[in-house]
């Protein structure tokens, strides 16, 4: 006669051996690895060599027409005295004020926008266009735009009875205009990034809270903000470090000038190795550069806790 606990044991379903179990894990790895192993070779080849090569030669006199001269750390030594370095890196910090706050603050403000009052992905798409225009072209066009004698600004500004204005050509305009041409590039982009955090808010806490009478900036500034925390840091790590990096739109637009008054820390560099062919103080102040934007991450990632989120 078949007891009970004789079906219990027919009925169980069979173990997966150990065995099994090994040979599915190696699968899962060497996939992960598979589909890793592009953007790892690509990471190699374009940031890790290069970074290491420039590493070396910013210890080396070299103007690509001989051989690299080894001088120790006279190039880093020159850097220090060297007041147009420290210019450099001054109106790229001048520039990241004038940057930054407004960007993110109008992308912010945009993204809640959208997120309440809709979905479109024609408004999406237009909010994001601008960003996917090339900088060179963005800067052609606002270049032409803002032209003091030809631009369409400007002839608006004068039919309303006012002076033409220089925007890139004058001193103290130039650089404020050139963040706000980046402003209006970028701002899509930032908005795309706070929707999507935005969208993984359960709606749960806004209706929680409207119950119990809070207002919409007090839901804001107590639940929107904090959850947003690991977007924010994102956007602020990858924005400064992208705007210390400016170089395309100055290039375009004003190429340094007026007066140096935007020849940012990026120009520099590049004027010193491509202009002076002076690869090995171009490449000190590269790793100098490079040095400031690892410690800013680092700070950044630590004062926000990046690693950490309140929907926990």
């Amino acid at each position: 006669m078949t007891t009970t606990a004789d079906r219990h044991t027919a009925a169980a379903p069979p173990q997966r051996r150990p065995h099994s179990l090994g040979v599915a894990r190696r699968a899962e790895t060497l996939t992960a690895w598979a589909l890793v192993l592009p953007a790892f070779i690509g990471f190699v080849l374009f940031y890790a060599l290069p970074t290491l090569r420039a590493v070396q030669i910013s210890f080396t006199d070299w103007t690509l027409l001989r051989e690299p001269q080894f001088v120790g750390l006279d190039n880093y030594a020159a850097m220090l005295e060297d007041g147009k370095f420290w210019n450099g890196m001054k109106l790229a910090g001048w520039y990241v004020l004038l940057n930054i706050p407004l960007q993110t603050v109008l992308g912010l403000a945009l993204a809640v926008a959208m997120d309440r009052l809709t979905r479109s992905l024609f408004v999406k798409s237009v909010v994001l266009l601008p960003y996917l225009l090339s900088n060179v072209l963005v800067a052609l066009v606002w270049l032409w735009m803002l032209d003091p004698m030809l631009g369409l600004v400007n002839a608006a500004i004068e039919g309303l009875g006012l002076e033409r204005q220089p925007f890139f050509g004058g001193e103290d305009q130039a650089m404020l205009t050139i963040a706000a041409v980046n402003v209006w590039r970028h701002m899509g982009l930032v908005a795309m990034l706070f929707l999507a955090g935005l969208q993984n808010i359960p709606r749960s806490l806004y209706e929680a809270a409207s119950l119990e009478g809070a207002s919409e900036w007090h839901m804001f500034r107590r639940i929107t903000l904090p959850l947003l925390r690991p977007v924010m840091v994102f956007v602020l790590v990858t924005s400064v470090t992208g705007s210390f990096q400016i170089f395309d739109t100055i290039a375009v637009t004003t190429n340094g000038g007026p007066l140096d008054s935007t020849r940012v820390i990026v120009h520099y560099i590049v004027q010193n190795a491509f202009g002076f062919y002076k690869m090995g103080y171009a490449s000190a102040m590269s790793m100098a550069l490079a040095a400031v934007m690892v410690l800013y991450t680092i700070v950044q990632m630590r004062v926000l806790r990046a690693n950490e989120s309140d929907l926990a």
